[in-house]
């Protein structure tokens, strides 16, 4: 998927109504107050380096973290600066027992931070989710009026 298919899903995401359920919607999850999606998951390259060596998924990381800043930069043109929003103490308040809520319970349990925007009267963020021993990345968005843990 291209950046400008991105912005297309992005768009769609902030003008679709959302569900009364929690249900799979065709790029992602779905449930009241939210939309997710993967943007780039490491299946979308899975037969292209699946035989590789590292060499090929550090270079697939490397391409998808690019992938990331492009869309950050659109993002940035059309909101301002997003803001960064450490997932610090929500993941402390996770790993202590309290339950986060979705949509936000994803992006708290894998990934340290995220860019976050206010467009209307939703959030959109943008959320990468490297592997923490290893070259993979994943891209994901997230858009919601559930405010932020």
């Amino acid at each position: 998927m291209t950046t400008a298919h991105h912005l297309r899903l992005i768009d769609g995401m902030r003008t679709e109504d959302f569900p009364s359920e929690r249900g799979s919607s065709g790029s992602g999850i779905s449930g009241p107050g939210y939309h997710t999606a993967l943007l780039l998951s490491e299946d979308d390259h899975e037969d292209d380096h699946a035989d590789g060596d590292e060499a090929d998924r550090l270079e697939l990381r490397a391409q998808r973290l690019a992938e990331h800043d492009a869309l950050l930069a659109l993002l940035t043109l059309r909101w301002g600066e997003p803001q960064l929003v450490s997932l610090w103490s929500a993941q402390e308040r996770m790993m202590a027992g309290e339950v986060i809520d979705e949509p936000w319970a994803g992006p708290v349990a894998s990934c340290e931070q995220l860019q976050l925007w206010r467009a209307d009267d939703r959030w959109i963020a943008v959320v990468l989710y490297l592997e923490e021993d290893g070259p993979g990345c994943e891209l994901g968005v997230v858009v919601t009026v559930i405010d932020p843990p």
